[in-house]
């Protein structure tokens, strides 16, 4: 008897010849960059090394578009935002030892939003694996460690013909929610070795379906029915599941109002009747979220951020939907449900019972009313101002992309997204640097629209070597850089706890002048102008910079009995 996948299955005779016969010339690095190509890849980012020149030469045979950043990290950003605009596994291609290690803020930060990225690392010859001390340039004891504690999964390859299988389980771990980055490495003399393996062609590793348990989603949806002021937390993995229709119907059939947390900026549309935008950090929202009956959390975890310091206390039942088990009910006890957001709120849709409340719009904006006036009563116009300019000048599509500085913080609470998946800022690891970088892969994976980057002076540092990426691949980047003089927000902190601020200023170039260097336009501007100069330079093709000089502050925290200074987690 015959089944129909056998007949699938079946190679063809051009396919057994071509098996038989594979083409001349190729080595171990041509079997990764035809099993990429065989997942569906289309662009990789990386940087080259002595260990890892088997693969870089194999980019010549392949078609795959490489993007080449100037240092590792960067390449990890770039690699982070391709696969949040794309939802593809972003394939990051990096050497042994020094090379390898400088790409770890950038994978912990991907393991933080949940970015899909694909980290292939050479490694020391095979000789060399084990531990053992052979001397080898770049070599570690055990290379892989220093990545388990940060990636989902790690993949060690010995022979050629692992390497298909390696990389395609890495792949499907990487898509399986939730995303995130994994790791495979191979040895220097694997990957350099003549091969006579056939060609790799399409491979099968599509991802695993968390789907919900129907007995959890059961009584969420009687929860919820039957809830006198139930209201949503919805986080990134709203976002990263593309579940923001779902949402926004589950909210409307229960009327319950919805935050969005920073990582889920746009997850629900901003100027909704039931919106509560994404003024976390208030104790007006945290007082609004306590008082729910029933709480909806969704795609979040609840961490320091997303509770208002951990002072969120709810006094209702919470549900909370994650795709990471580690975080179901690690802040507080709820009813779990490990599932893709998606496929959770799928399933709610089609058991909860339509409510009606008239009051919820009401009570929304009277929330939203109470944290106008607080923010009006501290003298933040021109914080205020500088955002509204920048949200007018950036088009509605377009991308944004915030390093840690203080324009970005006052962005996770007050700026309006337009749309899911166009903010996104590093507060999941919390490291400096990212917003060029991560620019950079965004206008690689969509260079039809403009891309903005947002960093201060301090977090501009790490990134400029990108400037030559930038002018080389002509990327549609547009890079805003507030100069304050230091480390702004650290400066801010240390003032508020200590009286006076240490090792915050710094010694600066002229960006404009730094960057026409590099042959990228650069102008300065001021609050007063940078609507208008923001708005041509995104108009305008290729990369440029503008700089705006100015001292921004927060607005004042509301937490209470804080332990830890707020400053810790945004080192």
């Amino acid at each position: 008897m015959t089944h129909d996948h056998d007949l699938v299955l079946r190679p063809t005779e051009a396919q057994i010849s071509s098996a038989l016969n594979p083409p001349p010339g190729r080595n171990g690095g041509d079997l990764v960059v035809e099993t990429l190509a065989g997942l569906g890849a289309t662009t990789v980012f990386g940087l080259p090394g002595q260990h890892a020149l088997g693969m870089f030469d194999a980019l010549r045979r392949s078609s795959l578009r490489y993007v080449g950043l100037r240092v590792e990290n960067n390449a990890g950003f770039a690699a982070d935002a391709y696969g949040r605009i794309t939802g593809e596994a972003a394939p990051l291609l990096l050497s042994t030892g020094p090379g390898a290690l400088t790409s770890l803020a950038a994978l912990q930060e991907a393991a933080a939003a949940s970015a899909p990225v694909l980290a292939i690392s050479s490694q020391v010859p095979t000789a060399g694996l084990g531990g053992g001390r052979h001397g080898y340039l770049h070599e570690l004891p055990d290379q892989a460690a220093s990545f388990r504690g940060v990636v989902k999964s790690v993949h060690t390859v010995r022979t050629q013909s692992q390497i298909p299988s390696a990389i395609a389980a890495a792949w499907k771990s990487a898509l399986t929610a939730p995303h995130g980055p994994v790791w495979v490495e191979i040895p220097q003399d694997v990957l350099l070795a003549a091969t006579s393996l056939p060609v790799v062609t399409a491979m099968d590793a599509a991802p695993e379906d968390l789907a919900p348990r129907p007995e959890l989603t059961a009584v969420a949806a009687d929860l919820l029915s039957r809830a006198a002021r139930p209201a949503i937390i919805a986080g990134g993995g709203v976002v990263r599941s593309d579940a923001s229709g779902k949402l926004r119907a589950l909210a409307e059939k229960l009327d319950a109002p919805v935050v969005t947390t920073f990582g889920g900026k746009g997850a629900f549309p901003w100027n909704h009747p039931l919106s509560l935008q994404s003024w976390l950090e208030d104790r007006h929202t945290t007082d609004f979220l306590e008082d729910a009956d029933v709480l909806l959390v969704i795609g979040s975890g609840l961490g320091e951020l997303s509770s208002n310091y951990h002072t969120f206390r709810p006094r209702g039942r919470v549900v909370q939907i994650e795709a990471d088990a580690g975080k179901l009910e690690s802040n507080h006890p709820a009813l779990g449900i490990h599932a893709d957001a998606r496929l959770a709120l799928q399933a709610l849709l089609e058991t909860v019972e339509e409510r009606t409340d008239a009051s919820a719009p009401q009570r929304v904006r009277e929330l939203l009313a109470k944290v106008a006036g607080r923010i009006a009563g501290q003298e933040l116009a021109l914080e205020q101002d500088v955002l509204a300019s920048v949200r007018r000048a950036l088009p509605a599509d377009s991308p944004s992309f915030w390093d840690m500085t203080i324009l970005a913080y006052w962005a996770w609470s007050a700026f309006d997204a337009h749309a899911p998946n166009t903010m996104h800022s590093a507060q999941g690891a919390g490291g400096l640097g990212y917003g060029f970088p991560a620019a950079l892969g965004a206008a690689a994976a969509d260079p039809t629209r403009p891309v903005l980057a947002v960093s201060g002076d301090g977090g501009a540092l790490y990134s400029i070597a990108e400037l030559a990426t930038a002018r080389q691949y002509d990327l549609p980047v547009t890079w805003l850089i507030v100069d304050d003089g230091g480390y702004g927000i650290l400066r801010e902190y240390m003032t508020d706890a200590f009286g006076q601020a240490t090792a915050t200023e710094l010694t600066r170039p002229d960006y404009v002048a730094l960057a026409e260097s590099f042959g990228v336009p650069g102008v300065r501007t001021s609050p007063e102008t940078l609507e208008a100069d923001l708005a041509k330079a995104l108009a305008s093709p290729g990369p440029s910079v503008v700089v705006l000089p100015a001292v921004l502050r927060m607005f004042a925290p509301t937490h209470l009995g804080q332990h830890v200074h707020p400053a810790v987690v945004r080192l």
